[in-house]
C-alpha cells in the first residue's frame, strides 16, 4: 500500500512538471470576413469587443457573453451588457479605451465606414478586426457561424443557427398558405419620410412572412413623398419605433395618410426597430410576430 502511494505521488509530481515544461498547444483560426478579408487569430479569441450591437447580440446567442470586454454607448441587450463598459458609438468608438481593454478581436460592421481610421489605429496597434455585412438572414447565420469559428465556440452556433432556421421555417410553411399577400409599406423614420425598399432586413422580414414590400426601389432606404406612398396605397403600414424614429405621430394623425387603405383598416403596426431593421438573432422573433399581425386566423 505504501509503494502504490508513493508511485501515486511520483506520477502526480511528473504530471504536474510537464503540464508546466510543455508549452500549450493553441489551435489557429480564421475566417473571410465580408470585406474579403482573410482574418488569422493564433487561437480563439477569449477577449472582443463588438462595435455594433447586432454582433453583441449573436455572441450572446452562441454562448459566448463571458467573452464581451465591452460594448458601445446604445447597446442595452441583452440587458445583462449594461453592466460592461462603453466605448463609445458605433460611429465614433473611443480607440483610447478599446486598446486599454486589450482584445484580442474587434468586430465591426461594414456599413460603418465613418469609423475607417479608427479601425485603421486598432489594426496598427496589432488588434485584429473582423468586418461583417449582415443584410438578410442568410448573412445573419453565416455571420454567425464565422463568430462561432472566431471565438472557438463553432458547436453552439452551429446549433444556434439551426434552431433559428427551424423557427423560421415554421413562419414561412404557415403563411404560406395564407390565401393573400399583403402589400406594406416599412416606415424608416417619419420626418423626412423614408421607407425600407429592396434589400436590408425589413424586407427580409416581409419576405418571411410573405408580405410583398410595395417599395421595388433597390435602396435598403429610400426618401419618399406622401403623395408617392397614396400612389403606393399599401395593405399594410408598418412604423418601426427606436432611434431612427423616435417618436412618430400614428398615421392616422398625420395628413392625407388618413386615405390609405392601411389606415382606414387598421393595418397600421408599431413595430420595434431593433428587431425589425437589426440584422441579428432577433429578426427570428420579429418574422414571428409580424406573421401573427397579418394572418391571426393561421397562429391560434
Amino acid at each position: 500500500m505504501m509503494k502504490w502511494a508513493r508511485s501515486q505521488w511520483v506520477w502526480t509530481v511528473v504530471g504536474l512538471l510537464l503540464a508546466v515544461w510543455t508549452p500549450s498547444v493553441k489551435a489557429a483560426v480564421q475566417v473571410v470576413d465580408d470585406a474579403g478579408r482573410t482574418v488569422r487569430l493564433d487561437a480563439p479569441a477569449r477577449r472582443v469587443i463588438a462595435l455594433y450591437g447586432a454582433f453583441t447580440e449573436m455572441l450572446c446567442a452562441i454562448g459566448a457573453e463571458d467573452i464581451l470586454a465591452a460594448r458601445t454607448q446604445a447597446d442595452a441587450y441583452p440587458p445583462q451588457i449594461r453592466a460592461l463598459p462603453s466605448v463609445g458609438t458605433h460611429m465614433r468608438p473611443n480607440v483610447e479605451m478599446i486598446l486599454g481593454l486589450q482584445p484580442d478581436l474587434v468586430v465591426q460592421s461594414a456599413s460603418r465606414r465613418n469609423a475607417t481610421p479608427e479601425l485603421a489605429r486598432l489594426e496598427e496597434a496589432g488588434i485584429p478586426v473582423v468586418i461583417f455585412a449582415p443584410k438578410d438572414f442568410e448573412g445573419v447565420f453565416r455571420t454567425m457561424e464565422r463568430l462561432g469559428v472566431l471565438v472557438g465556440r463553432s458547436e453552439q452556433a452551429h446549433t444556434a443557427v439551426e434552431n433559428l432556421r427551424g423557427r423560421l421555417e415554421v413562419v414561412r410553411s404557415i403563411c404560406g398558405a395564407a390565401p393573400h399577400r399583403p402589400r406594406a409599406v416599412f416606415e424608416i423614420r417619419a420626418q423626412p419620410l423614408a421607407v425600407a425598399g429592396q434589400g436590408g432586413m425589413p424586407q427580409a422580414v416581409m419576405d418571411a412572412v410573405g408580405a410583398i414590400n410595395a417599395v421595388t426601389l433597390p435602396d435598403p432606404i429610400v426618401q419618399t413623398s406622401v403623395e408617392n406612398l397614396m400612389a403606393l396605397d399599401p395593405d399594410v403600414y408598418l412604423v418601426q419605433i427606436g432611434p431612427m424614429n423616435p417618436r412618430p405621430s400614428h398615421p392616422r394623425d398625420r395628413a392625407h395618410f388618413d386615405k390609405l387603405r392601411a389606415v382606414i383598416s387598421g393595418r397600421v403596426f408599431e413595430v420595434d426597430e431593433a428587431l425589425y431593421s437589426r440584422p441579428g438573432p432577433r429578426a427570428v422573433d420579429a418574422a414571428e410576430e409580424l406573421a401573427r399581425r397579418l394572418y391571426p386566423s393561421l397562429f391560434p
